[in-house]
């Protein structure tokens, strides 16, 4: 009965927001779990992110990647975005591992494909395949994502991603020709992280800081305001899709890997119920998990 009526509070919850919502919720240690459409496929945005940072510190580890090692990014031929390189004016020349804060931090998309010029999206995928992953797959670069949604929107622009039928044909969003996963990978891998499994201890921890240090407060940390309980995560967002994945640890020790990923009717881009009821289920999931 109580796994019944925090399903009916979840799909409540998304239903009130006006979101198509799939969610998974894992404790990590005892392996309860709470899911809500946990298998269904998604588009992962720039939670794939999260995969790419995998892969650079399995690289790392094995010796193939030096992370102090120097890249070079000038202004021109940056992949669009509103944060980080994009909006910077000057030629920037940084570490692998400081690229992969502003990725991780801001969801830099320049950050990203620099450190996927790099590693490689085979790379990527291997990553993902080792770690049991299976429904999830990465085909494009974030710089080709956003070039399929211009090819996609036609010449209206952006303006044209406000009208349903233009969503509707996007490949971005269609998680069998797009980035995807399923909430359920997704808890398995930040399980894997939190547990030292996904790569050697040291580059885990590594991992655990940056997603620790995202800027964005309004979706997953939203639904636990308490000083001594710590939310590390990374969104992903594109036209109607929200997302977000994270590990909530509580000061007793618990500690619950959550991904909620959504699909909005609205096609406004800023729609503040679907950002917060991230938060709101998440919160039902980790507390429902708490009460078992």
């Amino acid at each position: 009965m109580a796994v019944t009526n925090t399903l009916t509070r979840i799909r409540e919850a998304f239903d009130g927001a006006g979101v198509t919502g799939r969610l998974h919720a894992l404790d990590i240690d005892s392996g309860a779990e709470v899911g809500a459409s946990a298998d269904h496929p998604v588009v992962t945005a720039s939670v794939h992110k999260l995969c790419l940072l995998v892969a650079l510190h399995q690289q790392a580890g094995a010796g193939r990647v030096d992370l102090t090692e120097q890249i070079e990014c000038p202004p021109a031929g940056r992949t669009p975005g509103p944060t980080g390189l994009a909006a910077m004016l000057d030629p920037v020349r940084m570490s692998l591992r400081d690229a992969a804060y502003l990725m991780m931090a801001v969801s830099d998309n320049t950050a990203a494909d620099l450190l996927l010029e790099r590693v490689g999206l085979d790379a990527v995928n291997h990553t993902t395949a080792r770690l049991g992953l299976a429904h999830t797959h990465a085909v494009y670069t974030f710089g080709e994502t956003f070039g399929t949604i211009r090819q996609d929107a036609g010449p209206g622009g952006p303006q044209a991603l406000t009208d349903p039928y233009i969503i509707a044909r996007l490949r971005a969003l269609d998680p069998v020709r797009a980035n995807h996963s399923t909430p359920r990978d997704m808890t398995r891998l930040l399980a894997a992280i939190w547990r030292d499994e996904a790569c050697a201890p040291a580059h885990a921890a590594a991992i655990r800081r940056l997603l620790g240090l995202q800027v964005w407060p309004h979706r997953m940390a939203s639904g636990f305001p308490f000083d001594d309980v710590h939310v590390a995560g990374k969104t992903g967002s594109l036209p109607t899709v929200r997302n977000e994945v994270g590990v909530i640890e509580y000061p007793d020790g618990g500690r619950y890997a959550v991904a909620v990923f959504t699909r909005a009717t609205n096609t406004a881009a800023t729609f503040p119920p679907a950002d917060a009821v991230i938060g709101t289920t998440a919160r039902i999931a980790v507390e429902a998990l708490r009460a078992l």
